[in-house]
């Protein structure tokens, strides 16, 4: 009896052990996880992952000092989500489409492509993500994929930014960590992905879902390609953000 029980006790440790090692508190919960360790993006429901991609963060390491180029890691949010309904490799200049499309690993090209999904952190250690403008994006340097390569934001191939743009709704969480993705077992997802229906309507491709808090400092443009540049953005005929 005292064996049975001891067994019993032993096996049950061992889940325990099992299902902590699987996520972080930090990343438990979340909607989206990005690891800088393993340069892959995790989609979960209900804890589970259900796809991973291959990323590019920042190559000047992590971090939220403005001017850093770094990618700031914690909790963030999805505050608008840009380039619904765009072919794939569509060149968002200043987040409007320019009407230029590019193939993926265009010679010398550089641009944020396809669709953006706008970063605003969550912690104090990454208060500046939306000022810094930290987006999910996606590169056509396909090939650099899997390293780091960005100027802080989170890049993406140009089909499957549109694929997570799809699955992932305004106010989702968004996890940077250091750490490995929860749940991964180093296979990517399919190059078909059941398609959720689009969040954004297609006469309206901006879609903003807070201002900046109050308590943030003045936004600082920050250059992660020669092709974004500050605008002013209006839904409805009102300003609801200026950069």
């Amino acid at each position: 009896m005292k064996l049975a029980l001891r067994a019993i006790a032993a096996t049950a440790a061992t889940l325990v052990l099992c299902h902590c090692s699987s996520s972080s508190p930090k990343t438990r919960g979340a909607d989206v996880v990005v690891s800088v360790k393993d340069q892959k993006l995790g989609i979960y429901r209900s804890g589970q992952l259900v796809g991973t991609y291959r990323i590019s963060t920042s190559k000047f390491g992590v971090g939220d000092r403005p001017g850093s180029n770094c990618t700031p890691l914690g909790k963030h949010e999805v505050v608008a989500k840009i380039g619904h309904g765009l072919p794939a490799g569509a060149v968002l200049k200043s987040r409007q489409w320019n009407g230029e499309v590019l193939r993926p690993n265009a010679p010398g090209r550089d641009p944020i492509v396809s669709r953006i999904l706008w970063l605003s952190g969550c912690e104090r250690t990454n208060r500046n993500a939306y000022g810094r403008f930290i987006y999910i994006h996606g590169t056509p340097e396909e090939n650099r994929l899997g390293t780091p390569a960005s100027y802080g934001c989170v890049r993406m191939a140009m089909r499957d930014v549109i694929r997570v743009f799809e699955r992932v709704s305004i106010g989702a969480s968004v996890v940077i960590t250091q750490d490995g993705l929860p749940g991964n077992t180093g296979t990517t997802a399919p190059a078909a992905v059941a398609a959720q229906p689009q969040s954004v309507p297609a006469a309206q491709p901006v879609q903003q879902a807070q201002p900046v808090p109050a308590s943030q400092p003045p936004a600082q443009q920050q250059q992660r390609s020669p092709a974004d540049r500050p605008l002013k953005i209006k839904l409805n005929g009102i300003t609801v953000a200026h950069r």
